[in-house]
């Protein structure tokens, strides 16, 4: 049986599932751990699997001001510390991405490898930061539900957002759980990060660049934009900016095949 938590000290809440080499997934904005859920029992049975709800997320508290993904990376150490994680491999889904890398430019030496989920280390274009500022000032004007309400079908392929009506249903019923302070704070975090490209340019540690062909969000030209031996570029077909939800079959198999090379 998971074990779950809703901390109190400002921690993240959790869900922590299986046993052996430590696996962290670290979920997208507007989204919660159960983002994972359908990817969850094939992992677990291989690893210690640990899926926090990032800061203003799901079960997590929320606080006043600015989400930096350097605060999020914190977040994660301090969750590890709790469960005595000295070392393990991180997966972040977009905003978890973002998180993640902050997280092995801070803690290079509590990684055993890492990987971008339909993220990117490149920081946003100034197109993207203004819709950050017009995503707060929706956010702070009309409420959490008609912004998840804007944001959530547009992470799905374009052909699924039909043929998937249930699963776009239960993401928005996700995101509605989303604080407007945490949305609101994630948003201005993600709008002030920096090009992290350099993280993955200088890292000798296993990585995994996993993107969706149809993926809306993070354009062709952004996913890949480093290329080394220890870095493992996949493509999911038929897929938009939510390969757990919509695959999770090819999503799983991809995990564990990087992780069945890398984890010993």
């Amino acid at each position: 049986m998971p074990n779950t938590s809703t901390n109190a000290d400002d921690l993240p809440a959790y869900q922590e599932t299986g046993s052996g080499v430590p696996v962290v997934l670290l979920h997208g904005f507007c989204g919660s751990g159960r983002y994972w859920d359908d990817v969850l029992p094939a992992l677990s049975a291989k690893y210690r699997v640990i899926v926090p709800d990032l800061r203003g997320h799901g079960a997590s508290p929320a606080t006043e001001g600015v989400y930096t993904m350097e605060r999020l990376a914190d977040d994660t150490a301090a969750l590890l510390d709790k469960l005595n994680v000295a070392e393990a491999f991180v997966f972040g889904h977009s905003l978890g991405g973002y998180a993640t890398l902050a997280f092995a430019e801070q803690y290079p030496g509590r990684l055993l490898g890492f990987g971008l989920v339909h993220s990117t280390p490149l920081p946003d274009t100034e197109a993207g930061r203004e819709g950050r500022l017009k995503a707060v000032d929706k956010i702070r004007a009309e409420g959490i539900r008609p912004f998840v309400d804007g944001l959530i079908p547009k992470l799905f392929a374009p052909e699924h957002r039909t043929s998937m009506a249930d699963k776009v249903a239960a993401a928005l019923e996700i995101g509605y759980a989303t604080s407007p302070e945490g949305a609101v704070g994630c948003s201005l975090g993600m709008r002030e990060r920096p090009d992290r490209t350099d993280v993955l340019r200088r890292t000798g540690l296993p990585v995994l660049l996993l993107a969706g062909e149809h993926d809306e969000v993070i354009p062709p030209e952004r996913r890949f934009p480093v290329s080394k031996p220890n870095l493992s570029a996949v493509t999911l077909p038929q897929v938009g900016h939510m390969g757990m939800v919509e695959d999770p079959g090819r999503f799983t198999e991809a995990l564990l095949a990087f992780l069945g090379n890398h984890a010993g």
